[in-house]
């Protein structure tokens, strides 16, 4: 569960429930997370209610971030409404800057089973918003979208669709400076190819992109591949390969690829490297000032003859 922005430096605070009388933050001072209470029986609040009250109990105009919650039971109940509020609001929230749909813990619904929908009307509706952060992907719809200011997009799921992913790559998003996508695997919807990231990777679609992530995949080896090779790494100043299947494959194409000591971070947390591979890659950037993550490497499991390698997130 989000606790912090820190792009924003807001903390998030819950909106409390009718009974809870509490005082209220500034509206401005924190970022604020609506969700119902998926354990409070049927006499819970619903969405719209907390929303609409949330409306009355602050000051909009006043409103930085936002962060949503459960708003009802997501494994049949898509993010479309939540979608609707915001653009209903975008003549009361005229400072909001960020936006977090999908909030929710493990408890509450594992990341397979929250329901999106078409997100980019909230980039319409609030052309100065600068973040936008997803979890879940069942339904995820993202077109191409064109919006001037946007500096982080994260989309984080277990099969983030590639009809989504060529969407991102096609919109026109000058100010983009965080990518971050948790691509997932096939089972649950990560259908996205190398062919649907080639338009990111080439020079100049997001001129503005320092960090770039493609993450949580059951392709790592052929995504390190296009990495080692992309033009869009000279501009990064960190990479993040985590949370797949990464193998001494992938990793070699690393290594025999471009350059990547400019780089300030690079991130292949949750892989599948051999020992000699690791010691590698210490080697090559030991005097290159590159803050390089090898936690939590992972032993293939065997079935038969076969490995099998898992990503991180998928269910």
């Amino acid at each position: 569960m989000l606790r912090y922005l820190e792009e924003h430096d807001l903390r998030v605070f819950d909106f409390p429930d009718p009974e809870d009388q509490q005082e209220l933050p500034e509206a401005g001072a924190v970022a604020w997370r609506l969700a119902v209470d998926l354990y409070g029986g049927h006499e819970r609040e619903s969405f719209d209610n907390k929303w609409n009250r949330f409306l009355d109990s602050v000051d909009p105009a006043g409103v930085r971030a936002i962060v949503v919650g459960a708003w009802g039971e997501t494994y049949d109940n898509g993010s479309g409404g939540v979608v609707q509020h915001l653009v209903d609001a975008r003549d009361r929230l005229t400072s909001l800057r960020a936006v977090f749909i999908g909030d929710l813990e493990q408890e509450e619904a594992e990341i397979s089973w929250i329901e999106q929908s078409d997100v980019t009307p909230v980039l319409k509706a609030y052309p100065l918003l600068e973040e936008l952060g997803i979890r879940g992907s069942t339904d995820l719809r993202f077109p191409a979208v064109r919006h001037q200011h946007l500096r982080t997009l994260r989309f984080e799921s277990g099969g983030l669709p590639g009809e989504g992913v060529r969407g991102v790559a096609a919109s026109e998003l000058p100010a983009l400076e965080y990518l971050e996508m948790w691509l997932g695997v096939e089972d649950y919807g990560g259908d996205a190819t190398v062919a649907d990231l080639a338009p990111l990777l080439a020079h100049g679609r997001f001129p503005a992109l320092r960090h770039l992530g493609l993450q949580d995949s059951e392709i790592q080896d052929e995504i390190a591949a296009a990495v080692a090779s992309a033009p869009v790494v000279a501009q990064l100043k960190s990479l993040d390969l985590s949370m797949g299947t990464l193998s001494d494959t992938g990793a070699e194409a690393l290594l025999n690829g471009q350059p990547l000591t400019h780089l300030e971070h690079l991130n292949l947390e949750h892989h599948f490297l051999s020992e000699a591979m690791m010691e590698r890659f210490r080697a090559a950037f030991a005097s290159a000032g590159t803050e390089v993550n090898l936690e939590d490497p992972q032993a293939p499991e065997r079935w038969g003859d076969e490995e099998w390698r898992y990503v991180a997130v998928s269910e």
